[in-house]
């Protein structure tokens, strides 16, 4: 199967079915719309495209400008994506953030200690893998926000 990273959004794929079968139709082969998405599964390396949709629609498309809000640490914030990387094979992106407002990380009433500027790796699903104590990850982008 061709990488998560590689992976376009469910309404490109859409695209690509339908230029495949007017490509096809050209060339005297006519085939329908749920045969055209079937054939753009196979050339995902996808059992069909039930199985490929579910993988392109579990995907947060992000991009470095980016707009986004979450949480960090359990504490909401809004922000803006200033670094995105690709990580490894390319199941995790490495993602830098800089808040709208500084976040406490802390959670002790007699200090505090303010971030706005935050580092982390993320699944193609917004979450770390890495969890606070309570088992919550410690980083989850909730969306982006419109521009």
């Amino acid at each position: 199967m061709t990488q998560l990273s590689n992976l376009p959004s469910t309404d490109a794929l859409k695209q690509q079915a339908k230029r495949l079968r007017q490509q096809l139709k050209n060339s005297g082969v006519a085939v329908g719309h749920s045969k055209s998405l079937e054939l753009v599964a196979q050339q995902y390396g996808a059992r069909d495209w039930n199985t490929l949709q579910a993988l392109a629609g579990n995907r947060l498309h992000l991009r470095v400008g980016d707009h986004v809000r979450g949480r960090y640490l359990g504490q909401s914030f809004t922000g803006e994506v200033r670094g995105l990387s690709v990580m490894g094979d390319g199941a995790q992106r490495q993602i830098t953030l800089h808040f709208d407002q500084p976040v406490d990380v802390v959670r002790f009433e007699s200090f505090s200690a303010l971030r706005q500027r935050v580092t982390g790796m993320i699944g193609w699903d917004g979450c770390s893998a890495r969890k606070t104590s309570d088992g919550v990850p410690q980083l989850i982008i909730d969306a982006r926000m419109p521009g």
